[in-house]
C-alpha cells in the first residue's frame, strides 16, 4: 500500500538554485526602482519642479529594446530546437539591439543635458539621470550576458545541449525590457 501511495504523489518541481537566485535578485531590483519612482513622485509634489519632455530618442530606445527582446525569445525557443544557425542570427541580433538601446539612451541623455537638464541641477534631472543611468547599468550587465551566450554559440560544436543559462539570460534580458517599459511610461506620465 505505502508502494501504492508513493506512486500517486506527485513530485514537486524544483526550481534551479541559480534560477532561483536570480528571481531574488530581480526582486530586490524591483524594490530598488519602485523606491526610486516612490521617491521621484514625493520630491515632485514638493514643488520646483522643472518639466521637460522626453527626447524622441527615448521612444526609439524603447522600440529597439521591446525588439530585442523578441529575438531573445526567438533565439532561446531556436537553441531548444537544436536550430543552431537561427539561435547563432538572433542571439547576434539581441546583443546588436541591445548595444544600440544602451546608445540611444546616452544620446538622449546627452540630449536633455543641451535643454539643461542635468545631474546636478534641477532634482526632476537629477531623478531622471539617477533612475535611466541605473537601468542602464543593469542593461549593460545584460549584454555581458549576451557576449557570453554570442562567444559559446559561435563554438565550433555544441556538446550539451543545456539551456539553463540561456533561459537565465532569456529571463533577465525580458526582465530589463519590462522595467524600461514600466519606467518610460512612468517619465511619460510626469512630464
Amino acid at each position: 500500500m505505502d508502494k501504492t501511495m508513493e506512486q500517486a504523489t506527485p513530485q514537486r518541481k524544483k526550481i534551479h538554485p541559480q534560477k532561483f537566485m536570480l528571481w531574488v535578485a530581480m526582486a530586490s531590483i524591483i524594490m530598488m526602482f519602485g523606491g526610486l519612482t516612490s521617491a521621484y513622485m514625493v520630491r515632485e509634489a514638493q514643488g520646483n519642479w522643472v518639466i521637460y519632455k522626453l527626447p524622441t530618442v527615448f521612444y526609439i530606445s524603447t522600440v529597439v529594446i521591446i525588439a530585442s527582446s523578441v529575438t531573445m525569445a526567438l533565439s532561446l525557443r531556436a537553441f531548444k530546437n537544436r536550430l543552431m544557425p537561427r539561435f547563432r542570427a538572433l542571439t547576434t541580433a539581441t546583443l546588436i539591439l541591445g548595444i544600440l538601446f544602451g546608445i540611444f539612451q546616452v544620446i538622449g541623455f546627452y540630449q536633455l543635458y543641451d535643454i539643461n537638464i542635468r545631474l546636478d541641477g534641477n532634482p526632476s534631472g537629477s531623478f531622471l539621470f539617477i533612475i535611466a543611468g541605473l537601468h542602464l547599468a543593469h542593461i549593460a550587465g545584460g549584454i555581458i550576458a549576451l557576449l557570453i551566450v554570442f562567444f559559446r554559440a559561435f563554438r565550433t560544436k555544441v556538446k550539451i545541449y543545456n539551456s539553463v543559462g540561456l533561459e537565465m539570460v532569456s529571463t533577465y534580458w525580458h526582465f530589463v525590457d519590462v522595467l524600461w517599459i514600466y519606467l518610460f511610461v512612468f517619465f511619460l506620465a510626469n512630464q
